[in-house]
């Protein structure tokens, strides 16, 4: 019997492989090649993508890696996404993209030529093809040879090991992206484990992807009217939830399902928090029962076969009807999330619509007398008690990642000015903790977020989720059709 070849992925407890068995495995295999019109979706759009990144970076070498498997237990991997901006240069979004990684080779004064270092498929006259758990055909699936990820993407294709050779000659600056897990060292842009990443590429490329192209709203819009075909099947799905005694949970798998169905699955881990778990901001547990009495805040978000992702936070009555209480502390929220809305527009700045929005919050804890304090003094500052009751910020942009361009600096981002293709969510909410005693007793235990997906237009904002109701009224009858 023979022992795994070098650098194979085997199991301790695999079966051995005989020569008689690896001589007829590599035999008698047909061609599957891919279709020769192939290409990634909204192929036109990349070249331009990566010649804007290749002109803040003149004459330096870049290395944007697709990112590397995380084991989840023993030689079984998590799931693999391909990191954000490598999607966003190549259009490549598939599992199979691990260890992959683009590289911007200067070419020229003031340009770069875009090489994909890639694994091939698997030849089939070795043992890699059916024995290899991580990389494997017959383990995890086909690859595209090189020449056909070059159709896919228009890009030029090398092996992924002659990664290695590249940068180990001489080198150019090199700046590779922080964040990414890569295979090469960060430090200096060799093989090895780097400690330090260049935060200003991974800036650039945050800030790059700001504003999106009219491709990627439709994408993003895709994402959103999934997601509110997860919210309608939860709601049809409530009168068996409500009799689990993990009813949060099977809220997740419902929702869940249709993100796997109809995309690669769910932008972020779903949160179906009922009662006060809905004060808890990332709820994911989700081990809880329903209560029909309690209001259920559902944050959930399909992510697109793309990788565009939405994020839509609704607050249902499990009941089906609000009661006053519930209805008092809600339509506060839904009047603070229109203000928000209201300030949206290009040249208002980032911060505006969450002050705005936070302003009706303060005005309305000072109206119940939670606050103790005038609301303007509450928003000052240097004082800012109203934030017991809020917790956080009011909205983010959305983009390929759920939390987009993170890495962007103050200045183009937190502090920074809409502009018109910019995608967000607004979501103010209230977390009235179930042990707070500050709150009258009615009042405790209830968690409150309503979130929407708003693109920014030329004179404003067109909110991408105005499929789902966002009033009390509306949300009533909204769930009474659903349920009947």
């Amino acid at each position: 019997m023979t022992t795994p070849p070098t650098g194979l992925n085997t199991g301790s407890h695999d079966l051995p492989v005989s020569p008689a068995l690896a001589a007829f495995m590599g035999t008698q295999w047909a061609a599957t090649p891919l279709p020769a019109d192939l290409r990634v979706p909204g192929h036109h759009h990349f070249p331009g993508r990566r010649a804007r990144l290749s002109a803040a970076f003149p004459g330096e070498r870049l290395i944007v890696p697709a990112g590397r498997l995380k084991v989840r237990c023993n030689d079984l991997d998590h799931r693999f996404r391909p990191h954000s901006a490598y999607v966003w240069l190549t259009g490549l979004t598939g599992e199979d993209q691990a260890d992959h990684v683009l590289v911007l080779e200067p070419a020229g004064p003031e340009g770069h030529e875009p090489v994909l270092y890639l694994r091939p498929r698997s030849p089939r006259d070795g043992g890699e093809f059916y024995r290899d758990r991580r990389y494997g055909e017959f383990w995890v699936g086909s690859r595209p040879d090189l020449a056909e990820a070059a159709r896919l993407t228009g890009v030029r294709t090398e092996h992924l090991d002659d990664l290695d050779t590249l940068l180990s000659g001489p080198q150019p600056p090199t700046r590779v992206l922080a964040g990414t897990d890569a295979r090469v060292d960060e430090a200096t842009g060799r093989p090895g484990a780097g400690t330090a990443s260049d935060g200003e590429l991974a800036a650039v490329l945050s800030e790059l992807r700001l504003v999106k192209d009219t491709w990627e709203v439709e994408q993003l819009q895709l994402a959103v009217d999934h997601t509110v075909t997860g919210f309608e099947d939860v709601v049809r799905a409530l009168p068996t939830a409500l009799r689990h005694h993990r009813g949060e949970r099977w809220i997740e798998g419902v929702f869940d399902l249709r993100a796997r169905a109809e995309g690669n699955g769910t932008a972020y881990t779903t949160i179906a928090a009922s009662g006060a778990h809905a004060c808890v901001l990332h709820w994911i547990r989700n081990d809880g029962a329903l209560d029909p009495n309690s209001l259920l805040l559902l944050d959930a978000g399909v992510e697109t076969d793309t990788l565009y992702a939405a994020d839509i936070t609704r607050t249902l009555p499990l009941s089906g009807t609000f009661t006053p209480v519930q209805r008092q502390a809600y339509d506060l929220v839904l009047a603070a999330q229109s203000a928000g809305i209201a300030a949206l527009r290009p040249g208002a700045r980032f911060r505006d619509f969450h002050r705005a929005a936070m302003r009706v919050i303060a005005e309305g804890l000072a109206d119940w007398g939670v606050l103790r304090i005038p609301a303007e003094q509450a928003l000052a500052e240097d004082n800012g008690l109203y934030r017991r009751y809020t917790l956080c910020g009011s909205g983010h942009m959305l983009g390929l990642d759920y939390h987009d361009c993170a890495k962007s600096r103050a200045d183009r981002y937190l502090d920074g000015t809409l502009e018109e293709g910019m995608v967000l969510t607004v979501e103010p909410g209230l977390y009235l903790q179930p042990d707070d005693e500050t709150l009258p007793t009615e009042l405790r235990g209830l968690g409150i977020r309503i979130e929407d997906d708003l693109v920014i237009t030329q004179d404003g904002a067109h909110l991408m989720s105005s499929a789902l109701p966002r009033t009390a009224d509306a949300i009533e009858s909204w769930m009474a059709t659903l349920l009947s």
